[in-house]
């Protein structure tokens, strides 16, 4: 800061003072003050240095708030040479309008952006929700509350059901249907039938094996071995894993063994075909190996004398043993999650008495993965085309159809009816909402017209402050007599007397 001088004699005496403005430009104000002789001692306050301002800012509720930081520049003052001599006073820089901190490279002011503040927005209500200070008004809205509140009922279960489908498509149910497999065989250009044909072709058979689900309430006897499943089933192979054909190997010594795997061939077929040349009969075997979906496991001699089943999913055996304990009454009626072992059981799990989540860990052992089907087909070259009559019926799992699960997932997602009354109904309850708060307005000023209307221009006056965001003016303070008390308010009542005649001179001479 600089020092301070004054003459001995009765000069006046120039300082600068700063002050900072909204628009972050800096406003020096030349001011002559006329020194008395009682006035040689003046004391001048020291104003701190720019490292030494502490300033606290606050966060002020409103979006996009520059905060001017004003350092206040040092206070200079004429020389002892320089006194009187008769300096026509400058005349203040006028206010810039819409001026920014970034105008003039000169000046010392730092600016600071603050981050908008999160503006606090109302409560919104739902859309069909009816307050009670409304509905307090309009007695017909406890019908519309009722409705409303079956309507959330509803909702409520058309969700769980929308849950309870999503997982169905997810893992679809499966329902047990009997797969009828037909193995048969086909022949041409054998000896003594077709040879007396010309450009007949060396004699062949074909080996086929093919299956289909068995419709409910169909007679299976009524239709033969080409009728296809239906397209809503599965197809032939996606109910193996592995099929393997053996041939008489003296007839074929190099390829008698066929192999299919699943996991080779991902494209699912109808059914299969083995073509080979040849005149002699033999028998083939067949091994099937079911691609059991859920997995199922063969059960051993002794758990089969207990539930009657051979093969089953743990799942159904676990629910088998239940009903089992249920129907001969085992269960121990002071500890029911125990239960008595009857002699059949005690072969199983060798105890007096089980308890219940051991049951899953008791006949682990008692499960073996399934073995796989042996068939024999004797292929015959002579008589009736195509040749065997046999067929084989295996039970299978097979998923239900959910076409009707997605026809209505999708019609529950888009119903135009049910979203056209939603809007009509928010709308409605848009507009009783204005019309309350109409209500409210004209209701208040019936009932005290000053008070409401003082009420409603200072909230007016608020808006406006915050809409203009020029808080930097302080407008609500100058209205108050403490703001006149501040120390600059002297030495600005000083400058603005010394101003007039400084006018006056220049409008004489004008």
């Amino acid at each position: 800061m600089n020092n301070h001088s004054m003459n001995s004699n009765n000069n006046s005496v120039r300082g600068n003072f700063a002050f900072g403005t909204p628009g972050g430009m800096q406003m020096q104000m030349p001011m002559q003050i006329p020194m008395s002789s009682q006035q040689q001692n003046l004391k001048f306050r020291r104003f701190p240095r720019p490292n030494q301002l502490k300033l606290k800012c606050k966060s002020w509720h409103h979006p996009r708030v520059i905060l001017t930081l004003v350092s206040h520049p040092p206070i200079s003052t004429p020389g002892s040479g320089t006194a009187g001599t008769g300096k026509r006073l400058q005349k203040p820089p006028s206010r810039p309008s819409g001026g920014s901190s970034g105008q003039g490279t000169a000046s010392p002011m730092k600016t600071m952006e603050l981050a908008p503040a999160v503006r606090r927005g109302k409560r919104k209500l739902p859309d069909k929700v009816i307050p009670d200070k409304v509905a307090a008004i309009f007695p017909e809205s406890a019908l519309y509350n009722q409705l409303l509140e079956f309507e959330s009922r509803v909702d409520a279960a058309l969700a769980r059901k929308k849950v309870d489908i999503m997982e169905t498509l997810k893992n679809p149910m499966r329902a047990q249907k009997v797969l009828r497999i037909y193995v048969f065989n086909t022949f041409a250009n054998q000896t003594g039938i077709d040879s007396m044909k010309e450009n007949a072709g060396p004699p062949s058979w074909s080996l086929r094996i093919i299956g289909r689900i068995l419709e409910d309430g169909k007679d299976p006897t009524m239709e033969g071995p080409m009728k296809r499943s239906s397209s809503s089933y599965p197809k032939f192979s996606s109910f193996f894993k592995k099929i393997t054909m053996y041939l008489d190997q003296n007839l074929y010594p190099d390829n008698h063994v066929i192999l299919w795997e699943s996991s080779r061939s991902p494209v699912l077929h109808e059914g299969f075909e083995v073509k080979r040349k040849g005149d002699k009969e033999f028998t083939a075997i067949i091994r099937l190996e079911m691609n059991y979906v859920p997995e199922k496991f063969k059960l051993s001699s002794a758990l089969q004398e207990v539930l009657g089943i051979e093969v089953e999913t743990r799942p159904r055996i676990m629910a088998a043993v239940w009903q089992y304990v249920k129907m001969k009454k085992l269960q121990i009626p002071g500890d029911t999650s125990f239960f008595m072992c009857d002699p059949p059981l005690r072969k199983v799990f060798g105890e007096e008495k089980l308890k219940f989540s051991m049951v899953s860990q008791k006949i682990t052992p008692h499960l073996t993965p399934p073995g796989p089907i042996h068939l024999e087909h004797r292929v015959k070259l002579s008589g009736a085309s195509p040749a065997g009559n046999t067929c084989y019926d295996v039970l299978v799992d097979v998923p239900l159809s959910v076409e009707d699960m997605s026809t209505f997932l999708a019609n529950l997602e888009k119903n135009k009816v049910i979203d056209a009354c939603d809007e009509a109904i928010s709308s409605s309850v848009k507009k009783i909402h204005e019309h309350c708060r109409r209500r409210a307005f004209f209701l208040g000023f019936s009932q005290s017209p000053a008070e409401f209307i003082n009420a409603l221009i200072a909230s007016q006056a608020r808006d406006l402050k915050l809409a203009s965001a020029d808080a930097s003016r302080e407008v609500e303070k100058a209205h108050r007599a403490e703001f006149y008390n501040q120390p600059w308010i002297e030495d600005a009542v000083i400058r603005y007397l010394n101003r007039k005649p400084a006018v006056g001179s220049d409008a004489g001479n004008k």
